[in-house]
């Protein structure tokens, strides 16, 4: 019986962790709309996704203990995002925003960590964390290489013009600390290891509340 519940919860856990993934990722295409902001809105979306991938995957993981099983999570996640976007699509939606499947390369970064140190948690949250959290913001930018050109995406989709106050001050893009890409995976590394310990703690919180 016990096993039998704790399989159920594993379960019930993966499909609630990775839907709540998808669903805080399915819009971190959506920096090509906001041609003002791109890089700000880029940033931001980099480190949600970095933070989604690495909590669920860290939890699938350390459940199963067995390498490999991070890589298989994100493949979920880019499933469950193909099936959401072809929904919107078929309302009218750009479809070509999120089809890169840009956490692929993260996870196995996450799933040979874990591997090359002999399954050591630790290490998993601390090297594992920063190397998704500084690769993922390099990666997403595929994104914005891959997809349609943003004049053209901006005119065939308009949005509503933003009052005086909301218009932004012209950044100076190049500068090393202005970088979206250098931002997201500075910022990305520091709480990618927060979340990869949040989502071994979600494993020990199973465990315990099973043996309850």
């Amino acid at each position: 019986l016990m096993v039998w519940l704790r399989r159920c919860t594993h379960y019930l856990f993966i499909v609630v962790v990775a839907v709540n993934s998808t669903l805080l990722t399915i819009n971190a295409g959506d920096y090509i709309f906001y041609t003002d902001w791109a890089w700000t809105s880029y940033t931001v979306f980099s480190i949600s996704q970095t933070l989604m991938l690495i909590v669920g995957a860290t939890y699938y993981l350390t459940f199963t203990g067995v390498p490999g099983t991070a890589t298989y999570y994100a493949l979920i996640m880019t499933v469950y995002t193909w099936i959401a976007k072809g929904a919107w699509f078929s309302l009218g939606y750009p479809y070509d925003f999120i089809v890169t499947p840009v956490w692929l390369p993260s996870a196995m970064l996450l799933d040979l960590v874990y591997w090359a140190t002999k399954k050591n948690k630790h290490s998993l949250i601390l090297f594992g964390g920063v190397l998704v959290g500084m690769s993922l913001p390099l990666f997403n930018m595929v994104n914005l290489i891959t997809v349609a050109d943003p004049l053209e995406t901006a005119f065939k989709y308009p949005r509503p013009t933003l009052p005086p106050y909301m218009t932004p001050i012209e950044p100076q893009v190049g500068k090393f600390y202005n970088s979206p890409v250098a931002l997201g995976a500075g910022a990305g590394a520091v709480l990618a290891c927060t979340f990869a310990a949040l989502g071994c703690k979600l494993n020990t919180w199973t465990y315990r509340w099973m043996a309850a």
